[in-house]
């Protein structure tokens, strides 16, 4: 198989650039370097199509791998065929190379290799041959009787004959397919209740049928976990008649031979005792992987939503991290999240302490000048946001309050990485400080705890973890690159996930920085231990220095294109401190100005005089395409790559830029809603918490989020609900369903002005 091609065709990518793409993979450079510095190279992919291009790559390379390997294996064995080569050579999954391999794979001890042991191979070969058509069967395998070898009985012959033929049906690779193709078009998973009064989340599937090529993902997950914590049985059930029957038209070549009656029991036999349940354990396996992949691909995008909302700023926080017996753990933080002073709190039960609360609020909120209470959404949050709410109310304050997602604040706390930044302070406090740091800089708070625990997923500890951790780490890694990192304040956890930084070279970052003071600029980072060359190729545009002594350092422009940059500046009469104010903002207009597009002339035939051009529109100004014109000038004139341009002159109109403006802003709240207080109908505003296959959750103010179906949300049909909503997103909603007992709201997006 030719890779490159074969990558062209499945990316609609031109050949020339996949062969330039792969050798830059293969020279080890990061995906995201790749994406944002390579682009002349790539022809502008972006960091989602290269990932996928590097995976396939690595699969087409496993794939040809394995290929080579198993020719090798059968040539040893004498068995390779040109025939069997030829469709090894063809296949495109790693499935049909194994399917092909399994008629000459070792086998542990089966029916059928005992039977060779007793010398009826013979026997089994006259049976399949099918030529005989006259004579008994009982007869004629009373013939291999052979009490040396343990064969005592012209029936233990035959079946001995019938078991070897057996296996070699159901290692037959087109009779597999077949099955399998029947099996995926009318297969049904079937679920029942292993005790049908137990109570359980699996109750819908107690008694349920569906067909297993339809299945959405989340009940494949469902069912999967419901069958492992063993409230449900599960089965995979099949038209066996047609099965049988398709398979005795690819077997059963001659209807007259006598042994058509013994060929009918093999095939049954075959199909119960080997095909089917392999193929059963491939389809459950199938739809396993494909679910498991699309939850990975659900928690993936969330994460990346919820990491890319936008920072808080001037954000001088009260963070409380709720709790009843032990209290409610305060920190406050400046605007920069420097700790400040932390307290401990008991404004819930037992205590209720409401006025020693708040006292120790009107200190705090006076002296250090707060203007923002953030508040877990864990244990006793309903309970502390009341009493929050109500100081707010009672004393008129220009204060804001929000809640704040705390999975995984517990985790961070008494890890070695927050051990190691505060090492004085108690787990709790931590914890607080976590919470109201994650309003100010999500980002970088939330690179400090494994991905999986900040709670965006569904099922995400019933899948498979490695490649949970591997998706997860290339969006946090996307993430922190399309943001930039300042390498003067960003934690070793952050610098971490910069294209080209390994744990080591961050800490090295860290410890650098304490011992020298600030860097003050890029090439500084040389000077890092084990920072050598290729990584700071990799790492250079991604790390800012805000107060530098190179002015470009504050930008996403990598060092190696500063030369052109400052001929960009230069051409268009700039100087450094027109870009350190803040930006060029008519750039765009600058360049246009510099190479005017030419106006097409247009002939007019039979125009009787000027007074013709009074009634002829003149043409709309394209003001694109006029850049696109200058823009190819300008790279031509200055020798630049055009893509490399575009992006010096997005630095230069607005450096250091973060993508993240663009995001939802975060809602804040200055009152409380109570479960009581909802009516079927009430339309409210909210925040998408977290996104499923089925549907969103929403923050509507009350204790749990409601449930927005994916029925709910378009009056079009829609594939998946990331159509329409992402993590972070503000939506108004209205409530359509309240269970009280179970304290949960069902909501709608459906709302017509």
């Amino acid at each position: 198989m030719d890779i490159i091609k074969k990558l062209a065709e499945e990316l609609n990518i031109r050949e020339k650039i996949v062969e330039a793409t792969v050798e830059l993979i293969d020279d080890g450079n990061t995906i995201p370097f790749i994406a944002r510095y390579r682009k002349e190279v790539t022809g502008g992919l972006d960091d989602e199509i290269l990932r996928t291009f590097n995976e396939r790559l690595e699969y087409l390379r496993n794939l040809e791998k394995r290929k080579e390997e198993v020719i090798r294996l059968l040539e040893e064995q004498d068995k390779l065929t040109d025939e069997l080569r030829d469709e090894i050579l063809k296949a495109e999954v790693l499935q049909r190379i194994e399917d092909l391999y399994k008629p000459f794979k070792k086998k542990k001890a089966t029916r059928a290799s005992k039977a060779r042991e007793k010398g009826l191979l013979p026997l089994a070969e006259l049976i399949f041959a099918q030529e005989l058509e006259s004579g008994d069967v009982l007869e004629l395998a009373g013939e291999y009787i052979n009490e040396e070898l343990g064969v005592t009985s012209a029936q233990e012959a035959l079946q001995g004959a019938m078991d070897i033929i057996a296996e070699m049906i159901s290692d037959d690779a087109k009779i597999v397919d077949l099955v399998r193709e029947i099996v995926w078009a009318t297969g049904v998973i079937e679920t029942e209740a292993v005790d049908s009064e137990a109570k359980s989340p699996y109750e819908m599937y107690y008694s349920a049928k569906e067909k297993a090529g339809v299945i959405p993902n989340h009940r494949i997950l469902a069912i999967n976990r419901g069958e492992k914590e063993k409230f449900l049985k599960v089965k995979l059930v099949v038209d066996d008649e047609r099965v049988i029957s398709d398979i005795e038209k690819q077997v059963i070549a001659n209807e007259k031979t006598i042994f058509v009656d013994v060929l009918k029991q093999i095939i049954a036999d075959a199909n119960k005792r080997l095909i089917m349940p392999s193929v059963e354990r491939e389809v459950r396996s199938t739809l396993t992987e494909r679910a498991e992949k699309d939850a990975i691909q659900v928690f993936a995008r969330n994460t990346e939503k919820l990491l890319m909302v936008p920072p808080v700023k001037n954000a001088r926080i009260l963070a409380i991290d709720p709790g009843y017996r032990t209290g409610c753990k305060v920190a406050v933080l400046d605007e920069r999240g420097k700790l400040l002073a932390y307290t401990t709190i008991y404004p819930t039960k037992p205590k209720e302490d409401i006025v020693g609360t708040v006292k120790i609020f009107d200190k705090l909120i006076g002296r250090f000048e707060l203007n923002t209470v953030v508040i877990g959404n864990g244990t006793a949050s309903r309970e502390t946001e009341e009493v929050v709410a109500n100081y707010i109310k009672d004393k008129n304050l220009d204060l804001r309050y929000t809640i704040v997602n705390e999975a995984g604040a517990s985790v961070y706390s008494a890890s070695a990485i927050a051990t190691e930044e505060y090492p004085d302070l108690d787990v709790t406090t931590r914890g607080a400080m976590s919470l109201g740091r994650r309003l100010q800089d999500p980002l970088a708070e939330l690179v400090k705890i494994p991905t999986k625990s900040i709670g965006v997923g569904q099922y995400q500890h019933d899948i498979n973890q490695k490649e949970l951790e591997n998706s997860l780490h290339d969006v946090v890694e996307y993430c922190v690159n399309e943001v930039g990192v300042n390498l003067n304040t960003a934690s070793r956890s952050l610098l971490s996930y910069v294209a080209g930084i390994n744990s080591t070279i961050a800490k090295n970052i860290v410890a650098y920085r304490e011992e020298n003071g600030a860097f003050k600029n890029r090439k500084e980072l040389k000077k890092v231990a084990k920072l050598g060359d290729k990584a700071f190729e990799q790492c250079a545009g991604f790390l800012r220095i805000a107060e530098g002594s190179e002015f470009l350092d504050k930008t996403g422009v990598h060092p190696e294109s500063y030369t052109a940059a400052k001929k960009v500046l230069d051409k268009l009469g700039l100087k450094d401190s027109d870009f350190n104010v803040g930006g060029v903002a008519d750039i765009e207009d600058r360049i246009i100005t510099l190479y005017p597009m030419k106006s097409k002339s247009v002939e007019h035939k039979n125009m009787k005089g000027l007074g013709a051009l009074k009634n002829i529109t003149p043409p709309k100004r394209d003001k694109k395409a006029e850049l696109k014109y200058a823009i190819k000038q300008l790279a031509d004139e200055l020798e630049i790559g055009e893509f490399t341009l575009v992006d010096i002159i997005s630095e230069i109109k607005k450096p250091g830029r973060d993508p993240r403006e663009d995001a939802p802003q975060v809602i804040f709240r200055n009152d409380v809603k109570d479960f009581a207080d909802l009516k079927v109908g009430m339309e409210l505003d909210g925040t998408v918490r977290n996104v499923v296959d089925f549907g969103a959750f929403v923050d509507i103010g009350v204790k749990n989020d409601g449930l927005v179906h994916i029925s709910q949300m378009s009056d079009k049909y829609i594939k998946h609900p990331m159509d329409v909503v992402s993590v972070g997103d503000n939506v108004k909603v209205r409530i359509i369903e309240i269970d009280e007992g179970r304290q949960k709201v069902g909501l709608t997006m459906k709302i017509k002005d």
